[in-house]
């Protein structure tokens, strides 16, 4: 049983006819063994399930964060509040001393003499005579607290003093939890009456063989139950057969081979840096872990830096690793899409390893998406072949293209029940006399009238000055090359992989053959993104979120492109984009692009003019402004100029009195200037998004804590 009860992916995105060359890239792996080593930040699983995870702003990373005031508190250097304690204490035992040595006078006296009796004051009544001494005490013990509330001793005490030891002591020394509110005892399987697979479970944990993975795959299968998507009864057969491994992934694996960045799979996050303690981020962010989840990629991210800012490193491989985690915990599909050898993972972190160009994949890539319809099929890959070439304005669009090839796709299928081939495409866009009179022949034959019509219209098109069909047989021509002759193959001899897939939890790396065919793979690039958005938005479970990585969208945003972006949100799913700069992306859809992804990055080594559309779409904040003005002092008697005299002698400047002037501006987050010359080396400038509609202002964080 699968952890959201579908079945077994590795039956739905591809033939059972292996590629013949090669050996197979993907081979099933068992489960994890036990005795499961400790979580990547150094604590057990029980210490990772039972440390607190409290309520945070969008971003923070909420393992173990301690949450912070929204305003930064006056805080006192240690060295002036000390040295102000010590005075303080002086200045009232001197004042002390010479009141109670007359020094002073007897004046602070006299209110014991007019209210106390006179027998008191006169030494007649015994004991009472003695409450004179009290009297003075507490004369004095408000001198005392007078002096410590100017002095600020009450701060001391709690800096320096037993509360401070006692905070300290608190949280070195977590209180156990209770058994009903202990994660690691599954209080939720105990409520519902599935105590024995509860029992199971943290009988497994104890014993050190189960991980994050194992508990968020069971808790996501639990979350299944509950939706009523299969029974209590099969749920906890399964849980008592197979304990920490039950309701693994089809592909049999419990983890990643290798992780190079922390997760927390019990939120979701993945950690990508520390929010750097500087004046321009908020209080409440400075210092603080910073963490992606799928609340937050569901708006989709762009990622704009110049090679060798981090981008893949440092973004799209944490990404990408943790994506992965979800899909193993039956939360997640990912398609992440690089140049070969780019760094995007090892082959055996993913189900299906598409090599484009590469004659040992055992997977093939589907040229058509999956789909059966020839109008979807060619709004796809029109997309892909020209969507850079239509002008981003109103009504530049691929609906001419669409069209030539819907007029071409419909009769091939209907004749041959399958869509053309690259090379058969090719031909049929060229106008080569053959093939169309074969699909002429082939559709009189069965009386097709309809799409005999449309076959007609693409002859008669043919040769006109408008017509797209020419430009269309060039750009299918740069897949028509030796080096792709065994992939985009339509007759069922290979292994195609198709986005379809996606209502599953799998894993899909592709990669683009980059060197020598740049612009194949940007159309490639395309093709996937335009198969990406058209999948998701025919999904039918929803609940599983789908994330599309492309490490390099050079030529990859068009309009249609941007307009799918838009409608992502709302199909829990989300794309991840990279650009070496925002020249790679037409001028007219910078501004759309931006403003279709909620979360935005800019890293270290932006230019100006980048730096530009990022402190526009960011906007400006209201804050305080304080204006220093030195004004020099005209002394106006002879003695106060002899006194700036000397004192400009003793110090080397002329007196001045200092006036500061406060006042409310309004001005840029982040201005072009501090994009491209203010952000540290390995560091980036991020703002956040979540799907509920939260924000996170731009922040300056460190990729390398």
């Amino acid at each position: 049983m699968d952890s959201d009860g579908t079945r077994d992916t590795r039956g739905t995105h591809a033939n059972p006819v292996p590629r013949p060359a090669g050996p197979p890239v993907v081979p099933p792996r068992p489960a994890r063994a036990p005795g499961v080593p400790p979580l990547p930040d150094g604590s057990g699983f029980l210490g990772w399930l039972r440390t607190p995870r409290p309520e945070a702003a969008p971003g923070v990373w909420r393992f173990g964060h301690r949450p912070r005031p929204e305003q930064e508190p006056e805080r006192i250097p240690t060295r002036q509040l000390l040295s102000g304690a010590v005075i303080g204490f002086l200045c009232g035992w001197l004042l002390c001393s010479l009141l109670y040595n007359g020094f002073l006078g007897g004046f602070w006296l006299w209110p014991w003499f007019v209210l106390a009796p006179d027998s008191w004051t006169l030494g007649q009544a015994g004991w009472l005579s003695q409450l004179s001494y009290v009297y003075e005490v507490l004369f004095f013990a408000g001198i005392f607290a007078i002096f410590g509330k100017i002095s600020r001793w009450g701060e001391v005490w709690r800096r320096f003093g037993p509360p401070a030891w006692q905070q300290k002591a608190a949280a070195s020394h977590e209180p156990a939890p209770l058994p009903e509110q202990d994660p690691v005892e599954w209080p939720q399987l105990r409520a519902a009456g599935a105590v024995d697979a509860a029992e199971r479970l943290a009988a497994d944990a104890r014993a050190g063989v189960m991980r994050d993975v194992d508990h968020a795959r069971i808790l996501r299968a639990w979350q299944g139950v509950r939706g009523g998507r299969f029974s209590l009864a099969t749920f906890t057969g399964t849980v008592l057969k197979d304990g920490a491994a039950a309701c693994v992934h089809p592909s049999g694996a419990r983890d990643l081979p290798g992780r190079i960045a922390r997760h927390d799979l019990l939120t979701g996050q993945v950690r990508l840096g520390t929010t750097a303690d500087d004046a321009r981020n908020p209080y409440a962010y400075r210092g603080t872990g910073l963490g992606l989840d799928p609340e937050l990629l569901g708006t989709s991210l762009v990622a704009v830096g110049p090679a060798g800012s981090g981008k893949t490193g440092t973004v799209v491989r944490p990404l990408a690793e943790s994506l992965c985690l979800h899909a193993l915990a039956g939360r997640a599909a990912v398609v992440v899409v690089g140049a070969a050898g780019a760094g995007l993972g090892p082959a055996d972190a993913y189900d299906v390893v598409v090599q484009i160009g590469n004659p040992e994949s055992v997977y093939d890539l589907d040229l058509y998406g999956g789909t059966t319809d020839p109008d979807e099929a060619a709004a796809v890959l029109a997309e892909a072949l020209v969507g850079d070439l239509a002008e981003p304005h109103q009504g530049g669009d691929t609906r001419r293209s669409t069209t030539v090839l819907a007029q071409l796709l419909g009769p091939f299928r209907a004749v041959h029940g399958r869509f053309p081939s690259v090379p058969e495409l090719r031909q049929l866009l060229d106008g080569a006399p053959a093939p169309l009179a074969a699909l002429r022949k082939g559709l009189q034959a069965s009386g097709q009238e309809s799409l005999l019509r449309e076959l007609d219209a693409r002859e008669r098109q043919m040769g006109n000055p408008g017509d797209v069909g020419g430009i269309l047989a060039d750009r299918v021509a740069l897949l028509d090359r030796p080096a792709f002759a065994a992939f985009f193959d339509t007759s069922g001899q290979s292994r195609p992989f198709s986005l379809k897939a996606l209502d599953h939890p799998v894993r899909v790396r592709i990669d683009l053959p980059q060197r020598g065919h740049a612009d194949a793979s940007r159309m490639l690039a395309r093709l996937v993104l335009a198969q990406f958005t058209a999948s998701v938005a025919v999904r039918e479970d929803r609940s599983l979120f789908a994330c599309l990585v492309l490490d390099d969208a050079t030529g990859v945003v068009t309009p249609e492109a941007v307009r799918g972006i838009q409608r992502l949100r709302s199909g829990n799913a989300g794309v991840v984009l990279t650009l070496r700069t925002l020249d790679d992306v037409p001028r007219p859809l910078r501004g759309p692009l931006l403003g279709a992804t909620g979360c935005r990055m800019a890293l270290s080594g932006l230019t100006p003019w980048d730096g530009q559309d990022f402190a526009e779409v960011w906007g400006k904040e209201w804050i305080e402004a304080r204006d220093v003005t030195d004004r020099q002092i005209i002394a106006e008697t002879p003695a106060g100029k002899v006194l700036h005299a000397v004192r400009q002698v003793i110090t080397g400047k002329a007196p001045t009195a200092r006036a500061v002037t406060v006042r409310q501006v309004e001005r840029e987050r982040w201005s072009a200037s501090e994009l491209a010359h203010g952000v540290p080396p390995g560091h980036a400038v991020l703002s956040l998004t979540s799907v509920k509609g939260e924000h996170a202002p731009p922040l300056l964080v460190d990729l390398r804590g």
